[in-house]
């Protein structure tokens, strides 16, 4: 009787240690795209993610100043039901840099993207850097302050492993950025306090690779190294996927 008791003890043990676990699972994505594009290229990776059972959600920040973007992406934080995973490409990753300070926020995914520190503007960011390609298509600001990137220089710079129609549809779709983004001051960047994985795309014309490490580098994240474009969310969904996933579990633990 003893020992069927015992049994019965450490099955019923073991049953609240595996509902404990998947409880403290993370299941909720947030992703938040760059400038120069818009949510709508993450379809893939919102595909895999939703098929390995994630909630995802593609947050939509217009691009009209830090401020408004990250207040954007906090209210995609707060339609979440529990802990989140934070993903941001390109200058998304200046937004989540903030936004990741959500308590919400268990962890951040870097994707091709920026990881501004304390004190810095990421116009700071992009001229101390000796190669001086960041963005080299970005036009001036128009008669509104707001930047687009030359669609003829599209292709080769952001997305050049993927078919030119596609090319041409992003840049004819692409969201501009205000100018000011690039004068924001940076305050508290989350990934000192929390979690960090990093994409770097090593075949990037738009956000050198030696830019990318060296951001990496200084906020120790987790990095994976992949030989894309800087749309590597396009043209590597699974791949990128699975850093996000990786990222989710590791948050969890």
């Amino acid at each position: 009787m003893k020992k069927v008791l015992s049994i019965l003890t450490l099955s019923i043990i073991s049953l609240f240690s595996i509902r404990a676990t998947a409880q403290s699972a993370i299941r909720n994505i947030v992703i938040v795209h760059g400038a120069f594009t818009d949510g709508s290229g993450w379809q893939k990776v919102h595909d895999i993610l939703k098929a390995r059972g994630y909630k995802v959600t593609i947050a939509a920040p217009p691009n009209t100043g830090l401020d408004e973007d990250i207040a954007a992406t906090n209210r995609a934080i707060s339609q979440q039901d529990g802990p989140v995973i934070l993903v941001g490409h390109s200058y998304g990753g200046a937004i989540i840099t903030i936004a990741g300070n959500n308590p919400k926020v268990a962890g951040l995914v870097y994707v091709a993207a920026f990881l501004p520190d304390d004190g810095e503007t990421l116009g700071k960011v992009v001229m101390s850097f000796a190669d001086q390609r960041t963005a080299a298509g970005a036009l001036p600001p128009d008669s509104t302050g707001f930047i687009r990137y030359d669609p003829a220089k599209y292709h080769a710079d952001f997305c050049a492993d993927l078919p030119q129609a596609t090319a041409d549809f992003m840049a004819d779709s692409q969201m501009p950025v205000a100018a000011s983004v690039f004068g924001y001051v940076f305050k508290d960047p989350a990934w000192r306090s929390k979690p960090s994985w990093q994409i770097i795309t090593t075949e990037d014309h738009a956000l050198p690779t030696g830019l990318q490490k060296i951001m990496g580098k200084r906020a120790t994240t987790h990095i994976t190294e992949i030989k894309s474009s800087h749309s590597v969310f396009i043209s590597h969904a699974k791949e990128v996927a699975d850093v996000i996933e990786t990222a989710a579990n590791g948050a969890s633990k």
